[in-house]
This record gives structure tokens, sequence and C-alpha cells, in this order.
């Protein structure tokens, strides 16, 4: 799919509406970019438009590198792999362990293992003169 340009946090959440529609137990969704391209943002919004709650509170997992939802469609495992020390550390987080969950993954590359899970590539970039993010969606 081409690039998709969102100039503000509205079409940010918008593309998390959309996505969230075609998103279907199992999936699991690498978000890609550089630190403030908005992967949180857009997972947040992904993660509030599946559980039907625009204000739920999203944090990020940076921390706790795995933050759980439970939502009408599937249940939601978001993940941060920045700091993940080594590649076999991502068994240990339960990512895989629910079939039906739809997984949201950012910073994957740290483990080819959910890498090579992917069904869904979101590539995020700030444009040259940093307003808005260009996004770029790649189904596998």
């Amino acid at each position: 799919m081409p690039g998709l340009f969102l100039p503000d946090d509205d079409a940010t959440a918008a593309l998390g509406a959309a996505l969230a529609e075609e998103l279907q137990p199992g999936d699991v969704v690498l978000l890609e970019g550089d630190l403030g391209a908005g992967k949180t943002a857009l997972a947040r919004a992904i993660i509030r438009a599946l559980a039907g709650d625009p204000a739920l509170d999203v944090p990020s997992p940076t921390f706790a590198l795995v933050q759980p939802y439970d939502t009408p469609k599937a249940p939601v495992l978001h993940a941060d792999l920045y700091r993940l020390g080594d590649p076999r550390e991502v068994d240990e987080l339960g990512l895989s362990d629910n079939p039906a969950a739809i997984v949201l993954v950012e910073w994957a590359e740290r483990s080819p293992e959910i890498t090579d899970a992917a069904t869904l590539v979101v590539s995020l970039a700030i444009p040259p003169g940093g307003d808005g993010r260009s996004a770029t969606l790649t189904h596998r």
C-alpha cells in the first residue's frame, strides 16, 4: 500500500480505528519507526478502537514490556521490545501463547521470531520539515 500522510493526532487515531476494523484474532502487527515517529500513538488508537473506549488508559509498554487488554474482538497484547536484552527473552513475554490474541509490537526487529510471525507491518516516519507523519502498510 502506498504511503499515507497523517497530518495530526486525529488522522493517526483515524488510521488506528480503520486498522482495528481490519484486524483479526491471531494477527501480529509490527509498528516500525524511529523514536517519536508515533508507534505508541498508533497502538493506543488501535487498542482504544478495539476496546470501544476512546478514553481507555493505554500506557506505553516500554518498562512493563507487555500490556494486555481484553477487548470484544480479541485479547490484545501491546509489546515494546526496545529494552529486550536478548532475542531469546521474547519467549518469556508470552506473545505467542494465545493464538487468538491480536499482538501489536514496537521495536520487533529485536526478535526475528516476532518479525517472522507478522501479518501486517506499519512503518511510521516523520517527514522532512517535521510536520505530521507518514505511514506505510505492508500486509504479509
